[in-house]
């Protein structure tokens, strides 16, 4: 019941977020009582936050196994892999990228253990793309090309419903422009900038 009630409140969440749903929509959803939600969870804030350990957690199990089959690549090969795999899992879970964008922007914001974890992730992405040699050591440029990363994938999987009637395709065609486009933009950028840094890369 508890796995139950935080897969769904990770469903609502992601389409309402923090301060657009309510306990009695996560317990409707799941379909028990109010009184059960409380039971297993507590309040709000303490789900919500199961919640975003549980996405950083997964978050993290794809990054890691990402990097085992990206390890030893090419640059552009590691790019376009990454891309390619995590782009899928966004997809499968735009939960993660609704969440994330709704912690961006929205000014009333509930206070999470991600602020804390991210800069951890974003230093782990940084070293898989040879854009540092020290994962803990990440300078504040290196920080602003991961989050122009971050931010155009979890961008095009939030935005599907807009962007899908714009461009007047279907998901699956949807999904292969999108990784097209993150592809064309992404790895000659990426690849120049350490090739300008490293010209044996």
């Amino acid at each position: 019941m508890k796995g139950r009630i935080l897969r769904d409140a990770r469903k609502i969440f992601g389409e309402y977020g923090f301060h657009g749903t309510t306990t009695r929509m996560i317990a409707q959803k799941v379909g028990i009582d109010i009184s059960t939600l409380y039971y297993h969870w507590g309040e709000k804030g303490d789900l919500y936050e199961a919640v975003v350990q549980d996405i950083f957690e997964d978050l993290r199990s794809k990054l890691v196994e990402i990097e085992h089959i990206i390890h030893g690549k090419p640059l552009a090969d590691r790019l376009t892999i990454a891309l390619d795999i995590m782009t899928d899992y966004l997809f499968e879970n735009p939960e993660i990228s609704n969440l994330t964008l709704y912690r961006y922007f929205t000014k009333t914001r509930h206070e999470s253990v991600l602020e804390v974890k991210v800069p951890e992730t974003m230093g782990n992405i940084a070293y898989s793309m040879g854009l540092v040699n020290d994962k803990k050591a990440l300078p504040v440029d290196a920080k602003m090309k991961m989050l122009a990363m971050m931010n155009s994938i979890h961008n095009f999987i939030s935005g599907e419903g807009f962007f899908k009637v714009l461009l007047d395709v279907n998901h699956e065609d949807y999904v292969r422009v999108v990784k097209d486009t993150l592809g064309f933009v992404l790895v000659p950028a990426f690849t120049q900038a350490t090739k300008a840094q490293d010209p044996s890369e």
